[in-house]
């Protein structure tokens, strides 16, 4: 067996029910063994072996008490997977699904998302299974809380700065950083997607769903296409769909599709920036279901219990691209197969992992155009960076210049997983080898560097 089957092997062994976790692994390091051959410095520091096991897994009770003073117990995590580039970095999920499967999985791709951005951050991810879905205002207060309680003391802003993800927004970070301040009694850039009020940058809101049309644009850039007259199919109704369908139409493109948990919507009209808009007040000042939608629009069609992807495959919908931007694993082979007899051209990922790997299979063995999550979705995680640096110079950049620097290093991430597929593959333009092993290099070649640590 190879050294990369060796450690995948090790892997399921040692911690046989992280599902999502094993996923993970054999994504990345299957697309890793022509650097075994080029690189046998590599194998004798054991870097394959060392970069799948995080420097730290910290778990810890939350208790707090709900609007009526009953007492609630959850549990809370922080995956410090890699910091050889830089301070810890990644996402906060608050979500009855997390688990140390799923925050193990998020924070081994972060190591890799992270380094591709070119900026210098390690790779990190946390959470809660706490659900914020329904709660009041003083009930998720409590509970932020009395989770930051722990965590501050294993984060700060050269150590590990944490952000938003799902379950956790603006309200969820201003909550956490309100108390973090508090607890320290300093005001540091110690978490990201702040309020502009208290140290925010312009875009970052935005940037996870800009940044992932603009590598589908770079992607169709490759074969004299655009998103001019595209439609559209985009899963989520969250902060990252929101955003891709706006940017999406600035682009000239159509977006039919949005979904939640419990429903798809369906407007073959396009959801443009009127509706759009809409969308975002049901979402984010409402807090309402996708269903309320065709309330508005009657011209649209609600779908209860059904993906995007199912909506897709069981009514034939015509799609030129897709950009899933829910969950992981929302997108499994019968979907893509689906969405390549009904024409569509490219799939760039808004969320983390949201294709199976037998439906990666389908795009790859059908010319799709397919950017992975660490590249195409990692314009959010850019845009914390520069978050990051504005707060460490007490400067506020203006957002013509941030949407610039954005658009910028997703040209540079595209770029670079170009060049790795170039030199290590054989095939031209596969974005999944390319982006794994244009991330893995620069965090490898920084390990090898420090020695045994």
């Amino acid at each position: 067996m190879s050294v990369i089957g060796d450690v995948i092997e090790k892997i399921k062994q040692q911690d046989p029910y992280e599902f999502e976790f094993h996923q993970a692994v054999e994504e990345v390091l299957l697309t890793l063994e022509p650097t075994t051959k080029k690189h046998p410095e590599f194998v004798k520091a054991k870097i394959y072996e060392r970069i799948v096991e995080p420097d730290r897994t910290i778990t810890f009770r939350v208790p707090w008490t709900d609007d009526k003073g009953d007492v609630h117990v959850n549990r809370g995590f922080r995956i410090q997977f890699n910091n050889a580039i830089g301070p810890y970095k990644g996402g906060l999920r608050f979500h009855p699904s997390v688990n140390l499967s799923i925050l193990k999985f998020l924070g081994f791709e972060q190591i890799f998302k992270n380094s591709l951005t070119t900026l210098p951050m390690g790779g990190a991810k946390g959470g809660s299974d706490f659900d914020p879905k329904g709660k009041s205002d003083a009930d998720v207060m409590r509970f932020c809380q009395s989770f930051m309680r722990e965590l501050f003391r294993h984060i700060g802003p050269d150590r590990d700065v944490p952000a938003g993800d799902i379950g956790v927004g603006g309200r969820e970070i201003g909550y956490m950083y309100g108390y973090y301040k508090k607890l320290v009694n300093e005001h540091t850039g110690v978490l990201t997607g702040k309020a502009l009020a208290y140290g925010g940058s312009l875009v970052r809101p935005e940037a996870t769903g800009y940044g992932c049309v603009y590598f589908a644009a770079e992607m169709l850039a490759t074969r004299g296409l655009d998103f001019k007259g595209k439609t559209v199919a985009i899963s989520g109704s969250g902060n990252v769909a929101q955003y891709a369908v706006e940017k999406v139409n600035e682009l000239g493109g159509k977006v039919i599709t949005l979904c939640d948990s419990s429903s798809t919507i369906l407007d073959e009209e396009g959801i443009d920036l009127e509706k759009c808009g809409y969308i975002m007040d049901l979402k984010n000042e409402k807090r309402g279901r996708i269903s309320e939608y065709t309330d508005k629009y009657s011209n649209a069609v609600c779908y209860i219990g059904d993906s995007v992807w199912d909506v897709i495959k069981n009514q034939g919908i015509k799609v030129d691209i897709a950009l899933p931007c829910a969950t992981q694993n929302e997108l499994d082979e019968g979907h893509a197969e689906a969405l390549v007899k009904n024409g569509c051209i490219c799939v760039a990922e808004g969320a983390n992992m949201p294709s199976t790997p037998e439906a990666v299979r389908v795009y790859q063995d059908n010319n799709v155009l397919f950017g992975p999550g660490k590249a195409a979705n990692a314009g959010g995680v850019a845009t914390s960076g520069l978050e990051m640096s504005q707060n460490s110079m007490r400067f506020s950049w203006p957002r013509e210049e941030v949407d610039a620097r954005l658009l910028q290093i997703m040209k540079s991430i595209h770029q670079s997983c170009i060049d790795a597929a170039d030199v290590y593959g054989k095939k031209k333009n596969d974005y999944v080898l390319g982006a794994n092993i244009a991330g893995f290099l620069k965090v490898a070649r920084a390990m090898l560097s420090y020695g045994i640590v």
